[in-house]
C-alpha cells in the first residue's frame, strides 16, 4: 500500500510529471502506462508509478501527463550543422557520389561566412529539438567553430562538435589545410569547448577520414581524444572510394588499417560503413568502436546499403550502432524518428526477415547506443534516477497515436517528430506546445532563408531544379 504522506512530508523536486505512458528504456525496458518522473537539478530523482511519486514528491511545476507518451531524448550521432542547412534541397538529387560530394557539397561550404554558420548551427539544432532529438555529435564545423557554439548554447540542445580537419586535400583552396593547422584547429577548439554552455557542448577531435586524412593526424586525434577524455569521429566506407584508396595506399581496407595503427577503440564513431567486409566488422567489435547508421543518405545517394550492407552482421557481432541523420543534402531533415524507421525496416526487407531490428532494438539505437558513441552511458539514453532530465513528450491526441496499443511499434512505425509537444534537456523546458521556448523561431526562419539564398548565390552554382518556376 503506498504511504499517505501530506504534502509537509513529500520531498521537493522542481518538475513533477505524473500521468503519462514512461518509456524508460533502462536495461529491463520498463514501461509505466501511468508514469511518473521527479526532476530536481537537472536531473531524474525518481521515476515509476505515478501514484508512488504523488506520494513522495511535491512540486510547483507538475505536468498533467495523460496525453504524453514519454521517452529519453533521441540522440544523433551524425549531424552536419554547417555546410549544408542553409542550401537544403538545393543539390539535385540525382547526382552520384563523387559529384555529389566533390562539385557540390565541398564547393558551397566555402561561401559561409560566421553569421552563416550561427544560422546554420542554429536552425539545425531547432529542428533536432522539436523532433525529439536533444544531444547530437557532428560531422566537422566547416570554418567557424566560436560562433557554432555560441549559437547552441543559446538554444540549448547537447552537442559534441569540433572544427573541420583533414590535411590531404588541396582543393578547395579555402578549406586546405595542413598537418599542423589541422592539428592547431582541434587544439583550439579542445582548449576553449572542453566544457561549454554550462556542460552540455564539448569539443571532440572531428576528422573528415575517408582518404583525406594522415595517418598522423588519425593517430594525433586519438591522442587528443584520449588525454582529454573524448570520443573522436570520422566519416568512412559509404562508398567504395574509401576502401579502394586505402587498398591501394596500404594495402589495406580501412577498419584494418586503423586498426593496425591504433585509432580503432570504444572512443571513436565512425560514420557510414556501408562497403565493410567480415574482417573489418570483426575489428569493430573486438576494439568496441562505434559506427553512425546514416540510412537515409545511403538510400539517397545510392551507397548500395540494402545490397551489401551488413548492419546485421554488425550488431549480431556486437557492434554499437547508433542512428545519424548526415546532411541537408544528403538526407534532407534531421528528425531522427524517420531515420529509426527506416533503419528498423530496410534490412527486414533487403533480407526478407522480418525479425531484422525489431521496434523495440531500433528505438534503443536511437537512445542508449547513441548515449554510448558520444561516451555518455551513465547520463543519457534512458529515463533512470539519476541520469539527466532529458525528456521528450509526444503529443498522443494526433491521428498516428490512436489507437495506442503498443508503444515501440507507435514511436517507430506510426509516429514521427512531428507530433512532439514538449522536450525538457536537463530539465529545462527548450520546447513546449510545439514551440522553441529559448529562441526567436520566426526571426530565425526568416533569418535562415536570406542567408541560405546568400550562400547559394556568392556559390555561382547553377539551380538545377527540375520543375519550372515563373
Amino acid at each position: 500500500m503506498t504511504e499517505d504522506r501530506t504534502p509537509a512530508s513529500r520531498e521537493r523536486c522542481d518538475t513533477l510529471l505524473l500521468g503519462a505512458h514512461v518509456v524508460t528504456m533502462d536495461d529491463e525496458r520498463r514501461v509505466f502506462r501511468d508514469g511518473g518522473i521527479a526532476v530536481r537539478d537537472g536531473v531524474i530523482v525518481d521515476v515509476g508509478q505515478s501514484a508512488d511519486l504523488a506520494a513522495r514528491w511535491t512540486s510547483d511545476d507538475v505536468v498533467a501527463g495523460e496525453r504524453f507518451v514519454v521517452t529519453p531524448g533521441l540522440i544523433n550521432t551524425h549531424v552536419h550543422i554547417t555546410g549544408e542547412p542553409l542550401t537544403r534541397g538545393f543539390v539535385p538529387d540525382d547526382t552520384p557520389f563523387l559529384e555529389n560530394v566533390f562539385e557540390w557539397l565541398t564547393p558551397i561550404h566555402t561561401f559561409y561566412s560566421e553569421e552563416d554558420e550561427h544560422i546554420s548551427a542554429q536552425l539545425a539544432a531547432l529542428e533536432m529539438l522539436k523532433s525529439g532529438t536533444t544531444a547530437f555529435l557532428e560531422a566537422g564545423t566547416v570554418r567557424f567553430i566560436d560562433p557554432v557554439v555560441d549559437a547552441l548554447g543559446e538554444i540549448g540542445i547537447r552537442a559534441r562538435v569540433g572544427p573541420w580537419a583533414w590535411d590531404l586535400v588541396p582543393e578547395p583552396e579555402a578549406l586546405r589545410m595542413t598537418t599542423a593547422e589541422a592539428v592547431g584547429r582541434m587544439t583550439y577548439a579542445m582548449d576553449h569547448y572542453g566544457s561549454a554552455a554550462d556542460g552540455r557542448v564539448q569539443a571532440w577531435p572531428i576528422v573528415i577520414g575517408h582518404t583525406t586524412c594522415s595517418d598522423e593526424l588519425w593517430r594525433t586525434a586519438k591522442r587528443m581524444s584520449a588525454e582529454r577524455g573524448t570520443g573522436m569521429s570520422a566519416h568512412m566506407s559509404p562508398a567504395p572510394m574509401d576502401p579502394e584508396g586505402f587498398l591501394a595506399t596500404f594495402g589495406q581496407r580501412p577498419m584494418v588499417h586503423l586498426d593496425e595503427i591504433g585509432v580503432l577503440g570504444p572512443n571513436l564513431c565512425l560514420t557510414h560503413a556501408v562497403h565493410v567486409d567480415d574482417a573489418e566488422i570483426a575489428a569493430l567489435a573486438r576494439t568496441g568502436t562505434s559506427i553512425s547508421h546514416c540510412p537515409t543518405t545511403a538510400l539517397k545517394v545510392s551507397y548500395g546499403v540494402t545490397q551489401i550492407g551488413k548492419f546485421p552482421e554488425m550488431v549480431a557481432a556486437g557492434v554499437n550502432v547508433a542512428i545519424g541523420t548526415d546532411g541537408n543534402n544528403a538526407s534532407n531533415y534531421h528528425d531522427l524518428m524517420r531515420a529509426t524507421y527506416l533503419v528498423a525496416g530496410l534490412f527486414k526487407d533487403a533480407r526478407r526477415d522480418a525479425t531484422i531490428f525489431p521496434a523495440e532494438d531500433a528505438f534503443a539505437m536511437a537512445t542508449r547506443s547513441g548515449a554510448k558513441a558520444l561516451q555518455a552511458e551513465d547520463q543519457l539514453g534512458s529515463l533512470e534516477v539519476g541520469k539527466q532530465a532529458d525528456l521528450v513528450l509526444h503529443d498522443t491526441h494526433r491521428p498516428e497515436w490512436r489507437p495506442l496499443h503498443n508503444v515501440a511499434n507507435q514511436l517507430v512505425w506510426s509516429a514521427d517528430g512531428r507530433g512532439v509537444h514538449t522536450v525538457f534537456v536537463g530539465g529545462r523546458r527548450v520546447v513546449e506546445d510545439y514551440r522553441c521556448t529559448t529562441i526567436d523561431e520566426d526571426d530565425l526562419l526568416r533569418r535562415a532563408q536570406a542567408a541560405g539564398e546568400g550562400v547559394v548565390a556568392r556559390s555561382g552554382l547553377p539551380d538545377r531544379a527540375k520543375w519550372p518556376t515563373y
